[in-house]
């Protein structure tokens, strides 16, 4: 006997359990040799990592596919694994060493802190492995990858190689991110941009050579000038002061009427503090429109002006350490054109210090100089690193690089030629934007964790990239022969020696971007660059899903690695979920306190609602809007499941192998299974179409409304009678219910594969757990004469209830019923279903006739006019006047939502949030509006 409650506390990790020790997950089961491959690869978690509501909302949607397509009879691999996450795992490490007082890494070294990493790994590193299994999550753990594990490393080694070789790997000198604390390079996803209240410096650059201009001070109604002053000097506005001393040039639109004379005479400024003279550039970088349309260029310190040193040939002038301390002692580049002089050695004082004193001194330096022309506070954004929180540089460094632009063309084509499709497809715009715009691909790190460089440098500074370092020092003793370096007798010493040999060439101490292993992902996870029978079957893999914030660094770097070492792209379709957002739409955050921790729901109402919850949310292209409260519903939803499971144990409806449901003769049974059909193909389809929250919907109306509120509810009478319907009914029950745990069980496995065990204490045998039964085929069961009679039974009661609840009617009241002008059919129907109809609609009596009563509210169910008598039981001017008075406020809410929407100034203001909410208050006002206008039109016509 089914207990009085299920308890997902007391049963999923049972369950759990059961599933891992029946081998449900693993790919290649034995049965299912000839079957359709299907293949997921896991976004891989960080292994410091803890699950957080985005995790859950993408594995949910992973799981939900998988546990689909394997009821489905294909051979699905859902390939796990683990990312070693570069700086957040040494931070961690480093963080566990200074809790302990124990050395720290520069101290034990980088082999031992390796050691030492490897060891926290072992020990601490799966947590959010444990935390997908208490999601429920049918990975195939028997496969579950690193990194950094000996395969995927010798995949690394092998990529990096042959892109050097090919020419598509190299070393240059250009801005990074660079990180003081971490001392590192990092990507532009490890930068977070925080809103500062600072300040702009306007600073008086002079000219050289007593070059002056005429610069206009007053404007006409038409924006003409017609009011000048002359100046010996141009205005740049700044909000890094600390980096003039490596200003390189002035730029100023080229079509900017000011500044022309000045470009075409080739006029320079001279550099206050240093002297150095730097020209003035034309260049469209420069805004006209904003301030003086003078912008200071700093190549050395700032991306875009990087980018403006790049076009004119300016000299890059790095004033930064790698801990964003002044360096100008020593600094050739500083002091190429700088003027000797009290000035130069007032900046030149300035060596040591850090980026936030520096910046102090040299306003003060500025200030007394009389170049400081005046200073506004100013707001604006400010790139922090989000695990240092120091702020990032743009710095100036030698870096190993991968050309991208080469390898984004095959990744381009793939998707233009629908080879790979986006899902929404209107994600495939951000994809082609990033790839035709891409930059070379910073891919080396300064750290220790990670898959050091297989870079050598030889005793010339001849680079060697081999896969070993044996390859490397046999390439390099052929270089230092062939150039002199060594004699041939010298180089068989060497090789023979293998201290010397050692000594020879030093490796490179850098380790790669993380972003660069997982870019292989769908193929080494496989077992490439080995010719495995998982490559073979599994790739190209059959869908992809993430969130947008990762399509470039990715999704796209997937799809580039993927079709330059593979026959073929990555993924079939990727799938781009939404954000989970707070109940009230802001982006959850830790310093915001709304942060809802998956974990917490799981406990509190089960991983099976939680899932259900996300699934329901998960529109496409829609964020989630996440309460407590939904998830509350949905575990509402298991109990309505399980109480109904109840019902039918505690009625006999036990599972009868001899049911065929074609046979099924009452036109109840065949009703449902009909619509027990029509929710398969419902969900079946969806989920096809990756319309998750489509699924979910359909499989939430045919459970409750259909199945439990409606089905159940008319076979009460057959359950409690002596008639010929019993024994079928019981088998159709117990049959239907069995469809529903299958459909429902990609959303809540927890709660259906407890269900499919225990209700098998009733019945025949189950031939398999729940998550390898076969997803149900029900062709051939439609019934449409069913339909017609149960159909227009269940729409007339709810009508009925519709305008009880509209007009006030008091819950009490019985009312009578008049069918006007209906045909025998459906008087016969009424006969049939009398004592249902009365009880559930709650009438006196139903009565035929050729016309509708005075002062009735008519209502038309499929064709046919329906009548409710309300005079006398209702005030029908009252109810009017209530009614007229609700439509009102609807309307004027309606006005209120369309006068800020309609507002161009709050759109632009307004957090993203906060509009989404207007546009949905419209909506419900909206239908709101629409019903109140409708009960206003059935009242007007009874008169």
């Amino acid at each position: 006997m089914l207990d009085n409650r299920f308890d997902p506390a007391a049963v999923e990790d049972r369950i759990y359990q059961s599933w891992v020790e029946a081998g449900a997950f693993k790919a290649g089961r034995p049965e299912r040799a000839g079957a359709e491959p299907y293949c997921i690869v896991i976004p891989p978690p960080n292994v410091t990592g803890s699950l957080h509501m985005g995790h859950a909302l993408n594995n949910t949607l992973q799981d939900i596919l998988c546990r689909f397509e394997r009821m489905r009879g294909k051979d699905v691999l859902w390939q796990v694994g683990t990312d070693h996450a570069g700086i957040a795992t040494q931070m961690v490490v480093e963080r566990q060493l200074a809790e302990r007082q124990l050395p720290g890494r520069r101290d034990m070294g980088r082999t031992a802190f390796v050691e030492r990493i490897w060891a926290w790994k072992e020990e601490s590193g799966g947590t959010i492995i444990n935390q997908l299994k208490k999601l429920g999550a049918s990975c195939d753990w028997s496969r579950e990858r690193f990194t950094m594990d000996e395969g995927l490393s010798r995949a690394v080694l092998k990529v990096f190689v042959r892109l050097y070789k090919e020419g598509l790997i190299y070393k240059d000198k250009r801005l990074v991110n660079w990180d003081p604390k971490f001392q590192s390079a990092i990507s532009d996803l490890e930068v977070l941009q925080v809103e500062v209240k600072g300040h702009l410096w306007h600073l008086r650059y002079p000219l050289a050579d007593g070059v002056t201009y005429e610069h206009p001070i007053a404007f006409d109604e038409n924006d003409q000038p017609y009011e000048f002053e002359t100046r010996d000097y141009i205005v740049v506005a700044t909000t890094r002061p600390e980096t003039m001393l490596g200003d390189t040039a002035v730029a100023v639109h080229p079509e900017d009427p000011r500044y022309q004379g000045l470009v075409a005479a080739g006029a320079k400024v001279r550099l206050p503090l240093v002297g150095r003279l730097i020209p003035i550039v034309p260049d469209e970088y420069s805004d006209p429109t904003k301030g003086t349309g003078a912008v200071k260029i700093t190549p050395a310190h700032d991306f875009n002006d990087f980018e403006v040193g790049r076009r004119h040939d300016l000299p890059m002038i790095n004033v930064l350490d790698a801990e964003a301390r002044i360096t100008l002692a020593g600094n050739e580049d500083f002091l190429a054109g700088a003027q000797p002089g009290a000035e130069l050695d007032a900046a030149l004082a300035l060596d040591g210090l850090s980026r936030e004193a520096a910046r102090k001194a040299i306003v003060a330096l500025l200030e007394e100089r009389g170049v400081l022309d005046r200073i506004e506070p100013h707001t604006h954004m400010v790139p922090h690193g989000d695990r240092s929180n120091v702020v990032i540089e743009p710095w100036l460094t030698d870096q190993w690089y991968v050309d991208a632009h080469t390898l984004a063309q095959p990744a381009l084509a793939a998707v233009r030629e629908g080879r790979t499709n986006f899902v929404p497809k209107n994600w495939e715009k951000t994809y082609f934007e990033w790839l035709e715009n891409i930059q070379p691909w910073c891919v080396s790190r300064q750290l220790w964790w990670g898959h050091q460089i297989p870079a050598w440098y030889g005793p010339d500074g001849t680079v060697f990239v081999e896969e070993t370092e044996e390859a490397a020092v046999a390439a390099a003793l052929a270089h230092c022969v062939q150039n002199g370096i060594i004699t041939d007798a010298e180089a068989q010493e060497l090789a023979a020696d293998p201290e010397k040999r050692a000594a020879l060439i030093t490796r490179d101490e850098d380790v790669l971007d993380t972003w660069f292993s997982s870019a292989l992902w769908p193929f080494s996870t496989l077992g490439w660059p080995d010719e495995s029978a998982e490559v073979a079957r599994f790739y190209p893999t059959t869908v992809l899903i993430t969130g947008f914030d990762i399509i470039f660094f990715w999704v796209a770097r997937m799809m580039m690695m993927g079709l330059h070492f593979m026959p073929d792209v990555p993924f079939k379709d990727v799938y781009i979920h939404a954000l989970v957002r707070d109940e009230k739409g802001a982006k959850m955050s830790k310093s915001k306190g709304n942060v809802i921790d998956p974990l917490d729901l799981v406990s509190k109402y089960g991983a099976d609602a939680l899932r259900f919850t996300l699934a329901a949310m998960a529109a496409q292209g829609r964020d989630i809007k996440l309460a407590p409260a939904r998830v509350e519903g949905y575990r509402n939803f298991s109990t309505k499941l399980w109480n109904a499971a109840r019902f039918a144990e505690m009625n006999g409806c036990g599972r009868d192998p001899a049911f065929v449901p074609r046979n099924a003769e009452s036109r109840l049974n065949r009703w449902i299974l009909s619509e027990t059909q029509k929710a398969g193909t419902e969900i079946t389809q969806a989920l096809e179409a990756y319309r998750f929250n489509e699924a979910a919907g359909a499989a939430y109306r045919f459970v409750w409304n259909i199945f439990c509120d409606w089905y159940l509810e008319l076979a009460k009478p057959v359950f409690n009678g002596n008639g010929g319907w019993k024994d079928e009914t019981r088998a159709t029950t117990a049959f239907v219910l069995d469809e529903i745990l299958k459909m429902l069980h990609p959303f809540m496995p927890f709660l259906t594969e407890e269900l499919w065990a225990r209700t098998a204490e009733t019945g025949a045998p189950r031939a398999s757990l729940l998550a390898l039964a076969e997803w149900p085929a029900l062709e051939g069961l439609e019934a449409p004469d069913a339909e017609a009679e149960i159909g227009w039974l269940l729409d007339l009661i709810t009508e009925i209830r519709s305008v009880r609840a509209e007009m006030n009617v008091p819950a009490g009241a019985q009312l009578p019923l008049v069918l006007v002008g209906v045909p025998e059919e459906v008087r016969e129907r009424v006969v049939v279903w009398l004592d249902t109809l009365t009880r559930l609609a709650r009438l006196s009596s139903i009565a035929f006739e050729a016309e509708a009563p005075a002062g009735s509210v008519q209502i038309v169910v499929r064709g046919e006019t329906a009548a409710l008598p309300l005079a006398g039981v209702i005030d029908m001017e009252a109810e009017g006047a209530r009614l007229a008075k609700e439509l009102a406020k609807a309307r004027d809410d309606i006005a209120k939502v369309d006068a800020k929407l309609g507002n161009a100034d709050f759109i632009k203001r307004a957090p993203e949030e906060v509009i989404e909410e207007q546009r949905e208050r419209r909506e419900s006002a909206s239908e709101r509006a629409a019903k109140i206008g409708e009960a206003l039109a059935r009242l007007g016509r009874a008169g």
